[in-house]
């Protein structure tokens, strides 16, 4: 919880540091995510859909290059059709991209850190608590395009891959057990920018 609270933070002195940047704006994301799970332990699930949303800031070096870190609420996960199960992931990522831009358009990678703040199984009407066989730290990247301006609507498409297992190992017997299981989501949105001069 600390880290979220330091992102919000860090987050907060660029927005102050926009009042004074001509080159920084500052924004709102929401969209739609298709979400699954990837790995040699994974083969098994299906996507499913979650949201996104959040802030961003969006800072421009030159008129090509800008660096946006983002704090995004996002719900990943997946489900098995044998049982029933339904994984409901809800993270607040914080991810760090560099974008290239050309009159709007906008090509965008970079590492991104999440935090767990709730894992759920849902078979039918049931909700499990699930969190404490999660891992509570899901580091990887994203890439993606888009249209976004210093002020107004946006729209971009974005992959979300991860390099860390989401569930936690395990001891079998004697033998410690890693599952191969990592976040894989595409995530669509639209964005808001303001105070762009």
């Amino acid at each position: 919880m600390k880290k979220v609270v330091l992102s919000a933070m860090l987050l907060a002195g660029l927005a102050g540091t926009a009042q004074a940047q001509s080159n920084v704006s500052l924004g709102l994301k929401a969209g739609a995510t298709l979400s699954d799970f990837t790995g040699e332990q994974a083969s098994a699930y299906k996507s499913i859909v979650g949201f996104n949303v959040g802030v961003f800031a969006n800072i421009g070096f030159t008129r090509m290059l800008a660096f946006q870190p983002e704090i995004m609420y996002s719900r990943k996960g997946a489900k098995l059709e044998t049982p029933d199960i339904t994984t409901h992931l809800d993270y607040v990522d914080v991810p760090l991209v560099f974008h290239v831009n050309a009159d709007g358009l906008f090509f965008e990678a970079g590492p991104q850190v999440g935090f767990l703040v709730s894992a759920k199984n849902k078979t039918s009407n049931v909700s499990t608590d699930v969190k404490p066989t999660f891992n509570t730290v899901d580091a990887g990247y994203v890439f993606g395009l888009g249209y976004q301006r210093k002020t107004g609507l946006g729209v971009g498409l974005r992959y979300n891959g991860g390099f860390t297992n989401v569930v936690k190992s395990y001891t079998v017997g004697n033998t410690k057990v890693q599952d191969n299981i990592r976040n894989s989501a595409f995530q669509l949105y639209l964005t808001y920018s303001l105070n762009g001069r």
